[in-house]
């Protein structure tokens, strides 16, 4: 265990939680000393009216001499947050600002929360367009499904700029990652794995749609009722979409008979899974248990049959974090000038901190860690030339 493993499981007070919290993690800092009255004449009046006029006189201007071009807006309703559910919008704030922390700390990046006193999409999205001015990308956060979907397709269409849910796309983005990482390690191609899993919510629906992009061979998605396949009654449009793409097989039932003879089990709800139904699992399995504080299956129990074992939980191997996706997919569509966020930007995000991981690769590092600084860097890196790639950007001069 290195010293940063040993620092991670050190259990956290919740003394220390509040303290750090008290009077919230946010500042604004102020890159140029305004300490003189010249200093003062060229940062406020009058001096700022010549950077006003010339924005007005080009728009462009605003992208080069205000914050806006660097800063992203996280938005929330509150309506589902962590594993909290619907607390409302102040109650999310403190989420939303550690969020806002991690886009400065990582990638670089100024960020504003937003919490909004509504559920209503449309206001959520008239909102967000009148205040276009002020911000340059969208992180959506914690916004319940199925509204989430028809939100960020909204948001997508009416804005400009890079918009990502990322309880959906950060979490597919990682998770692709992840699973690249143990298959490189058990000798395996996506193409031959057969993925369950477990919750259709926002992030169960995302991270299956991105493994089948990336050319999983078969992944079986269930919700509560068990898994999802077509003429199964009482799905949603989002979950009747996925049942055309996904369960290959044609299995029926719940999660015992998705996961007999599985090769991947990734977990996205709060549900339990016996000890008896993981072993199964095919041989050399990979069991992503990401359910937060308890993993569906204790990694102890899980290391008894699968060959790589995740959590989303920092005290353990190979946490599986969104913070490893974030702020370098922002970063980088920021950089490039994008107007939004292709899946090829998310896919090359993914197979970017799947490079970093190669360097350390091993049962328990499949993943490289959510603070490795080499991270962020890297994926921006691959977003950007990504987004050019796909026309979203404009190629570099």
């Amino acid at each position: 265990m290195t010293a940063m493993d040993e620092e991670l499981a050190k259990p956290v007070t919740d003394d220390e939680i509040f303290r750090a919290h008290e009077g919230g993690k946010l500042d604004i800092g102020v890159p140029r000393p305004i300490s003189d009255p010249r200093t003062l004449a060229i940062a406020y009046t009058p001096g700022v009216a010549k950077v006003s006029l010339a924005i007005a006189e080009d728009p462009a201007v605003a992208r080069t001499h205000t914050w806006t071009h660097r800063l992203v807006a996280v938005v929330s309703d509150g309506t589902a947050v962590l594993g909290l559910g619907d607390i409302g919008a102040a109650a999310s704030l403190p989420v939303m600002e550690g969020k806002s922390a991690l886009f400065k700390t990582f990638g670089g990046l100024n960020s504003i929360p937003l919490v909004l006193d509504t559920t209503d999409v449309d206001e959520i999205v008239e909102t967000l367009v009148r205040l276009r001015p002020s911000f340059g990308a969208v992180n959506l956060e914690d916004v319940s499904a199925p509204r989430c979907f028809e939100l960020e397709a909204k948001l997508i269409e009416a804005l400009d700029c890079p918009v990502m849910h990322d309880d959906q796309h950060g979490t597919a983005v990682v998770v692709l990652a992840a699973l690249r990482g143990a298959a490189t390690y058990t000798g395996r191609q996506l193409k031959d794995l057969r993925v369950v899993v477990a919750g259709a919510g926002s992030s169960g629906i995302a991270c299956a749609k991105i493994l089948i992009l990336a050319g999983v061979g078969e992944v079986t998605l269930l919700d509560s009722r068990g898994i999802i396949h077509e003429g199964r009654d009482g799905l949603n449009p989002y979950k009747v979409e996925m049942a055309k793409v996904t369960n290959a097989s044609g299995l029926r039932g719940g999660i015992a008979e998705a996961l007999r003879g599985a090769d991947v089990f990734l977990g996205l709800s709060s549900s339990q899974v016996p000890e008896e139904l993981i072993a199964t699992m095919a041989p050399n399995a990979s069991v992503f248990a990401l359910s937060n504080p308890d993993p569906e299956v204790h990694p102890d129990v899980a290391r008894k049959y699968a060959a790589v074992v995740a959590t989303g939980r920092s005290d353990f191997p190979n946490q599986i974090n969104n913070v490893s996706a974030f702020p370098g997919i922002f970063r980088g569509a920021l950089d490039a000038g994008a107007t939004r966020i292709t899946e090829n930007m998310k896919l090359a995000a993914a197979e970017a901190i799947h490079a970093v991981a190669l360097d350390e690769l091993d049962a328990d590092h499949i993943m490289p860690s959510a603070l490795d600084p080499r991270v962020a860097p890297e994926v921006a890196q691959a977003v950007a030339a990504a987004a050019v790639r796909d026309g979203v950007a404009p190629k570099p001069v």
